[in-house]
């Protein structure tokens, strides 16, 4: 038996499908199939249901995978011991990204992070936001940027990046854009352009929504902020958007705030365990990234935000 036949084997619970386990860990889906095979013949017991389209865990499967856990992180605790006693990082640590963001200071905290601890191996992982809260809840993400509609997921730390309130969007002449105060209500006129189900702003929206037992027509869906302002300014739909998201496109759209959404949207970074030294040393780049100045820019109420056009806040 070994570490790398656990981590397999814990990819492949946690994923619940070979594929994107055998992503996941960087191997091909045939070479992640045939170690979890080696792994089951000198248990002696099949450890996962394959005869359904989501793979699920035997009962000798669900007997085993704590200690598969446990047995990993153990592991990983004699590296950090040594790490923290020689004062030398080394290792990999898995960074996740809410899909399509583009948030300058995290590449620039990356990039110091690596510069100055080059044993360390990088990997960075897309996704949506909710997938993302239960990959650092699982430990198979270290770090992650994500939208939210609150600061702290429960049981994880987080370092709020930025805070928004909510926008509409739409092109010159469109009613909405010659209103000075536009609420919920005015927005059950038109159909809706926004991000899907999983993200930060989105949950932000549902919620306020639900609270004024309100039903949106959502029309259009898409993961992408180019995706969402392209159909708005075609008259497609009212998009919904972050002030910051909105400003970028200031010369095709007209964004006015949504007066009775006061919960922001949120862009933070989370984590679990910051005792291991990869984490607490990208933490001390990535807060030094987002709390340097820009000069190209007045200061923000909510902090520094040049460059930003993360899909998910």
């Amino acid at each position: 038996m070994e570490l790398r036949q656990l981590e397999y084997f814990v990819a492949v619970a946690e994923e619940r499908n070979f594929t994107r386990a055998a992503e996941r860990v960087h191997i091909s889906q045939s070479g992640i199939s045939a170690q979890i095979r080696q792994l089951e013949r000198e248990l002696g017991a099949e450890l996962f249901d394959r005869s359904a389209r989501t793979v699920t865990l035997t009962v000798a499967g669900k007997a085993a995978v704590e200690h598969a856990r446990a047995a990993l992180a153990a592991a990983g605790a004699v590296g950090q011991a040594v790490g923290e006693v020689t004062d030398l990082i080394q290792g990999h640590l898995t960074i996740g990204m809410v899909t399509g963001c583009t948030l300058t200071p995290l590449f620039d905290a990356l990039a110091a992070f690596h510069q100055a601890h080059p044993g360390v191996e990088i990997s960075l992982l897309e996704d949506s936001s909710d997938r993302l809260i239960e990959r650092v809840r699982t430990g198979a993400v270290d770090l992650a940027l994500i939208g939210a509609a609150s600061a702290t997921p429960d049981g994880l730390d987080a370092l709020t990046i930025i805070s928004e309130r909510l926008v509409v969007a739409v092109p010159a002449g469109h009613p909405l854009a010659n209103q000075r105060r536009v609420t919920l209500r005015d927005l059950t006129a038109y159909s809706i352009v926004c991000m899907p189900p999983g993200t930060g702003l989105r949950a932000v929206f549902d919620q306020a929504c639900a609270a004024q037992s309100i039903q949106p027509a959502i029309a259009l869906q898409a993961s992408a902020v180019d995706a969402i302002a392209g159909l708005a300014a075609r008259g497609l739909g009212v998009a919904i958007l972050s002030n910051s998201m909105a400003e970028s496109y200031r010369d095709q759209l007209t964004a006015r705030t949504i007066d009775d959404v006061e919960t922001p949207a949120l862009l933070a970074l989370i984590w679990k365990n910051a005792l291991r030294p990869g984490v607490r040393e990208l933490l001390v780049h990535s807060r030094r990234a987002f709390t340097k100045p820009d000069p190209a820019t007045s200061p923000q109420p909510h902090g520094p935000t040049p460059d930003v056009r993360a899909t998910d806040p």
